[in-house]
């Protein structure tokens, strides 16, 4: 139970570093999500998420060493995976390399949820009423 976080924040980590590679530019991003990006608001706006997406990388992956990191990594994490797939899901329409998007998030968020409840459960911070308490 106490290797669950662990797992999670290095699986989560490596998988926002991928997209890291979008802030080298346009031809980046195409191969990233199959998209031509053209416009460049719209290359702004997506280097500027690869590069949080970077940073939330590496917030996970610092948790990994920092255990009093964990809890805060692992719910923004979670955060982020579960809110994508929200908008995928109510935008809906997406092409194939963003589908590889939806599929890999949703792996991440379960993952992220079953690493939160370790770690809530494993520090003492998961009452037994289903409530998170201390937060």
């Amino acid at each position: 139970m106490k290797y669950v976080p662990i797992v999670a924040l290095l699986a989560a980590g490596i998988l926002h570093l991928l997209p890291v590679a979008g802030v080298l530019g346009a031809g980046s991003l195409a191969r990233l999500y199959g998209i031509g990006v053209s416009d460049p608001n719209t290359a702004i706006l997506l280097q500027h998420r690869a590069l949080l997406f970077g940073v939330l990388g590496v917030l996970m992956l610092c948790a990994v060493a920092l255990p009093w990191l964990r809890v805060t990594a692992l719910a923004v994490a979670l955060f982020s995976t579960a809110s994508f797939l929200a908008v995928a899901v109510l935008v809906g329409g997406y092409n194939p390399a963003i589908g590889r998007v939806v599929w890999a998030d949703a792996v991440a968020s379960v993952l992220l949820a079953a690493g939160l409840v370790a770690e809530l459960w494993r520090t003492g911070r998961f009452s037994g009423q289903g409530a998170v308490a201390g937060l």
